[in-house]
This record gives C-alpha cells, sequence and structure tokens, in this order.
C-alpha cells in the first residue's frame, strides 16, 4: 500500500476509533477494540497486540492473530528494545534484529511503540508484526502514535 493511501486508511481509522473508545474509560477495553480494527482494516498487520508491562515484565495483553508468547523474555527483541528506548522501533527485517524474539516464524517485519500512561510510565508496548519484510514506516508511527494517545484519552 503506498503511503498516501496508508495515511487515509489511518486518518479514517483514528475518526472511527474516536467514537468507539467514547464507550468506556477502561484502557483494557480500549486497547482491545484498537487491536480488533487495525488487524482488520490493515491488510500488512498479520499479528496486532499489546504486551502490558507489569512488575518488570511484559504480559501478553490483548491481541488479533495467531497465538502469542505470553511473556517477553527480559530485555531482548523489539519489544523491550521500545522499551528501552522510550521510543518507537522499526525492524524491516527482523531475522536481522539482534536477539530478536521469534513467537511465530512467519513474521517478518516489526513495528513496536510504547504506550505511555498519564503520569509518564510505560504502560504496554504495542507490537505489530507483518509476514512481509519492510512493511512499516514513518506515516505507520505517526499514525499509531496518534491513535494510541486515544487509550487514555478522557
Amino acid at each position: 500500500m503506498n503511503d498516501k493511501k496508508k495515511e487515509g486508511r489511518y486518518q479514517r481509522i483514528y475518526v472511527q476509533l474516536l467514537e468507539l473508545l467514547k464507550k468506556t474509560d477502561d484502557p483494557l477495553a480500549r486497547m482491545a477494540s484498537i487491536c480488533a480494527v487495525l488487524h482488520h482494516k490493515m491488510e500488512h498487520f498479520f499479528w496486532t497486540g499489546f504486551y502490558l508491562h507489569k512488575d518488570g515484565k511484559l504480559i501478553v495483553g490483548p491481541y488479533q492473530g495467531p497465538v502469542a508468547c505470553q511473556e517477553l523474555e527480559k530485555d531482548k527483541g523489539v519489544c523491550w528494545a521500545a522499551v528501552r528506548r522510550e521510543a518507537p522501533v522499526v525492524v524491516a527485517d527482523v531475522h536481522a534484529f539482534p536477539g530478536h524474539i521469534a513467537c511465530d516464524s512467519r513474521s517478518k517485519s516489526e513495528i513496536t511503540l510504547p504506550v505511555f500512561d498519564p503520569l509518564g510510565q510505560i504502560h504496554a508496548v504495542f507490537d505489530v508484526d507483518s509476514d512481509k519484510p519492510d512493511s512499516f514506516n514513518e506515516v505507520d508511527r505517526k499514525s499509531l502514535e496518534a491513535i494510541l494517545g486515544l487509550i487514555f484519552k478522557t
């Protein structure tokens, strides 16, 4: 999908989620809705979900796609890189990423974004895998950051 089409789709999804998420202020319920909408509207999303940052661990939360790793090994992989950097991580080829955690061997590229709570602490990591290489770019990063900003929006 070209960037212009991708931007337009993300904008429409943002508007849809803005309405859907008005129905609850519960972050977990909002995460579940975000996963479902994005997973079914973005054809390059193979696995779409959250890992909750709890007690120094990353534990699987709401997701769509194949069975996930229940807990990610501490300080390994793309999700932990997003926690350490406190910033999004875009990986064009997961097999070239040092310490990549292969929950599903079909994953080829990945984007992870930290989700901050209202106090500025990392509450979760949003993780999207694609079964195609080099699927994510700056359009995905910017758009997903805006969408994730809805989780704690009042």
